[in-house]
This record gives structure tokens, C-alpha cells and sequence, in this order.
């Protein structure tokens, strides 16, 4: 089995990195492992800790329309070049955390995805060192309001709600290219999404370079890769997990956000003084 790193919060309140053993405890790290974190003589016990997402980056870069059939299911062509936009780190949740519904969408999807963790500095990286900038690999859910997606016409409002990023619960360090990518609703027998990560339309070093010519990517930094036709709507009660052969599964219960009265615009005040 390949090593997993994880991030977990002791029951004293502490954050730590650290290896996972096959018990459940974890050796701590005295540093996040991209940073050359060494192990420890310190071992948390199975029951001892809550694990948290597997890293905090400063940003979270995702890659729309990256598997040509999704892009066909949203009704657009493959891009000629990688469809780029940002998700706030504050959307991260982890593995077992819930997936909340805002009261202002009446439509939210999953997209079980790859996510990449740069372990380096990369800047105008060229292709051929981008695969060395690639920290390791973990699972990611682009959930996403699909209604406020198209309503708005960009993409920053429906990407962007707190809980919308479930990510880890690992990060392993290598990955087949050919390892299959599925998202389950409920526990069902049969996925509602199933891929090859080998069906990116652009491949994840591509990516890395490509990034890494319009903005800096930090040692920690997430890059969503894309996810596989077969989205689909979440309900309340819902499960989702996605599974990638190699890493393991992300699950997360969906539940409805307390609804919170929006503040008036300007034109909505201007109206109420009349």
C-alpha cells in the first residue's frame, strides 16, 4: 500500500502532518512533508485525533470542460486551451464533513475529481520539469450550483460557498495515469461517473505548466484537474463518495445551509424608502 499523508488536529488542538499507519495511527511529521517534513518520535493513536483536509493552500486552481464528454454533456465544445478559474481555500472541507446547500441554489452537482499538490515553487515551468513540481495526489468534489453557474454567466459565485471543496482524506505520492476516477450517490452498486484519469483531455504536467505561465504556484497549492461526464444533482441526506484507484475514497454527507436574509442592493433599498 502507498504511504498517506495526512493533516490532523489532536484532541489537545493541535495541527499536525504525518504518516498514517496501517493501525489508523499516524507519525507526526515536524513539517508538511512537501516542506521536507521529517518523522517524529510522537505517534497519535487511532482514537486520538480528527483528520482534516490533507493540506491548506493558499489557492485552489480547477480545470473546466477537461474530459471531452463532460464537455459535450454541458453543451460546449472541448476547449483548445485549459478553461481556467479559482476556488476560495475556504470552500475546503474534509472527509466525512458535510457538503452544505445554500438556500440561494435550487440546483447543486457533484464532480468527483483529481487533485494535484504542488510540492515546489513553479513559475514558467516548462513541461518537462512540471511533472517534478507535482507533490502527490489526492481526491477532490468540485461541488458546484449549477443554476447560479449559468445564471450568472462566470463561474466565481457557483464555485465558491463555504463547503464546496471536500478534499483528501490522503495524499499519496505516485499515481497510475491510467487509474479509474468514480462517484457513487448513496452507497449504489454502479457509479454515476466512471473514467480513466487517462481521458483528461489535457494531462495533469500540462496543466502544471500551463499555471505556472499566468501565476506562481506555491509548495502546498491544489489543482483540481477536471472531472468526467455524469454529473448529477445532490439532496438533501445525500452520500457522495468519490473513488480513485490508488488513493482511496472521499465521502461526504449533503445537508441544507441555515438560510441567512441577503443584503439589500442599492436599488432594493432605493425602493423600500419610496
Amino acid at each position: 500500500m502507498a504511504q498517506r499523508y495526512v493533516r490532523v488536529q489532536s484532541q489537545g488542538g493541535q495541527l499536525h502532518y504525518g504518516l498514517l499507519q496501517p493501525d489508523q495511527s499516524v507519525q507526526v511529521l515536524d513539517a508538511p512533508p512537501w516542506l521536507t517534513g521529517q518523522l517524529t518520535d510522537l505517534q497519535l493513536a487511532a482514537d486520538s485525533y480528527s483528520i482534516l483536509a490533507p493540506c491548506a493552500p493558499s489557492k485552489i486552481v480547477a480545470v473546466g470542460r477537461n474530459y471531452g464528454e463532460h464537455a459535450a454533456e454541458m453543451g460546449g465544445d472541448v476547449p483548445q486551451e485549459p478553461l481556467l478559474f479559482i476556488k476560495p481555500s475556504t470552500t475546503i472541507v474534509a472527509a466525512g464533513s458535510a457538503v452544505l446547500i445554500p438556500a440561494s441554489s435550487h440546483r447543486v452537482d457533484y464532480e468527483g475529481e483529481l487533485a494535484l499538490v504542488m510540492g515546489d515553487r513553479c513559475v514558467d515551468c516548462s513541461l518537462e520539469a512540471a511533472q517534478s513540481k507535482i507533490w502527490g495526489y489526492t481526491i477532490a468534489n468540485d461541488v458546484t450550483a449549477r443554476d447560479l453557474q449559468r445564471q450568472d454567466g462566470q463561474w466565481t459565485r457557483a464555485k465558491s460557498f463555504d463547503t464546496f471543496c471536500p478534499l483528501g482524506p490522503w495524499i499519496v505520492r505516485e499515481l497510475s495515469p491510467g487509474a479509474r476516477l468514480q462517484t457513487f450517490l448513496n452507497n449504489a452498486k454502479n457509479p454515476v461517473q466512471s473514467a480513466a484519469l487517462s481521458e483528461m483531455v489535457f494531462s495533469p504536467e500540462f496543466l502544471v505548466a500551463y499555471i505556472s505561465q499566468i501565476m506562481t504556484l506555491l509548495p502546498g497549492d491544489v489543482i483540481l484537474t477536471g472531472t468526467p461526464a455524469g454529473t448529477g444533482p445532490l439532496q438533501e441526506g445525500d452520500q457522495v463518495r468519490v473513488e480513485i484507484e490508488g488513493i482511496g475514497s472521499l465521502s461526504n454527507e449533503v445537508q441544507i445551509r441555515p438560510a441567512m436574509a441577503l443584503p439589500q442592493t442599492a436599488t432594493a433599498e432605493a425602493s423600500a424608502e419610496r
